[in-house]
């Protein structure tokens, strides 16, 4: 390759970031497919079972830190992070309001994979365009959250921010409230320096701060104490000794954000799609539990929430309602829905009837 060429690719790396900001991105990377140091420690969470149900990300985990594998002919992954955080938008208010539903901030918008990737998906194209004079044969491929990705570790990797004890992505200038995305390509563009000042220090409010201590090391979460893992990824009954300790948390935790002194750099999101739907950020849970399944997926159409179904939308705010203080409200709308046809749910009613219950005054 020519002196002139490398100098191409230098420009091209600086124009593709400009593109990405150009298409709402906050900040873009480029990083090599090195993910040695991410895999053994990958390995090493599998290993203690901290994945819980989730098998998907045992299987093909080799291709998490050889993305290589799972893109032939990948040289370089750009990076993208796409802040999310709605202005306005009420956090520690709602966690506070035990009869207000909390749903984790980044859910209560547009699903942020279609919407991310079709903007990858537009930022390689106009790479594409760039490169038709140089007789390259393109080779793209875009990811966000959906395939085997070490997505914090390219992040890391190309400059991004660095892994916090809470094992998000913090970023000095933005904190975590992000999406990250990837485009995967064969174009061998210069990299950018990996980020290695990790910038926790002695801070560890978010150890404490994790309502189920699924924090149990520094940069190692427990899946299976986590409550975005019990409310989401979770099929069947969540634990009964976790329970009341997810207080009107339903879908999602951000708890360890929320303390996060990194977090008052986030900048709020120029994303309309992020904007909270259908009051979602201030609905109690008695409003919520009152949907039907027509109406769930009425509301929840075009989010992250769906993801979850009707059934455990249910069971979850069954949990928090019984987390609640005791109000004869509750327990009617809990024995409207006993009748209902699913063990998971019964099962969860009669454990939030019971708590209602225990807190009558004798």
């Amino acid at each position: 390759m020519t002196t002139d060429s490398q100098m191409d690719f230098s420009q091209l790396a600086q124009d593709i970031k400009t593109w990405g900001q150009d298409l709402g991105f906050a900040q873009v990377g480029i990083t090599d497919v090195d993910l040695t140091k991410h895999g053994e420690r990958l390995n090493e969470w599998l290993a203690k079972g901290y994945h819980g149900e989730m098998a998907y990300m045992a299987d093909h985990d080799d291709m998490r830190y050889r993305p290589e594998k799972l893109h032939p002919g990948t040289l370089r992954i750009i990076t993208l992070r796409m802040d999310y955080m709605a202005p306005e938008v009420q956090t520690i208010s709602v966690l506070n309001n035990p009869n207000q539903a909390y749903i984790s901030r980044y859910a209560l918008g547009r699903d942020y994979h279609k919407l991310m990737r079709k903007r990858i998906t537009q930022l390689g194209k106009r790479i594409e365009q760039a490169i038709t004079e140089l007789n390259l044969e393109p080779n793209f491929r875009a990811f966000v959250d959906s395939a085997p990705v070490l997505e914090r570790g390219l992040a890391q990797k190309s400059g991004m921010g660095w892994i916090g004890k809470n094992a998000m992505l913090i970023n000095p200038k933005a904190g975590s409230y992000f999406f990250l995305g990837e485009l995967f390509t064969n174009l061998p563009l210069p990299i950018d320096e990996p980020y290695t000042d990790m910038n926790c220090g002695s801070c560890s409010a978010c150890i404490p701060a994790c309502p189920t201590g699924a924090i149990v090391d520094n940069h190692v979460v427990d899946g299976r104490k986590c409550i975005s893992y019990l409310t989401i990824e979770l099929k069947g009954p969540i634990p009964e000794d976790l329970r009341s300790k997810m207080g009107n948390r339903i879908f999602g935790c951000d708890d360890c954000q929320l303390c996060c002194p990194w977090n008052k750099f986030t900048k709020a999101s120029q994303e309309d799609d992020f904007t909270p739907r259908h009051q979602l950020d201030t609905a109690t849970l008695l409003e919520l539990f009152a949907w039907d399944e027509a109406t769930f997926l009425t509301k929840t159409e075009g989010t992250p929430i769906r993801r979850a179904g009707y059934e455990r939308w249910l069971r979850n705010i069954a949990v928090a309602l019984g987390n609640a203080p005791y109000c004869k409200n509750i327990v009617q709308a809990l024995n409207i829905k006993k009748s209902i046809d699913s063990e998971l749910v019964q099962e969860h009613v009669e454990w939030a009837l019971n708590a209602q219950l225990s807190r009558i005054e004798k």
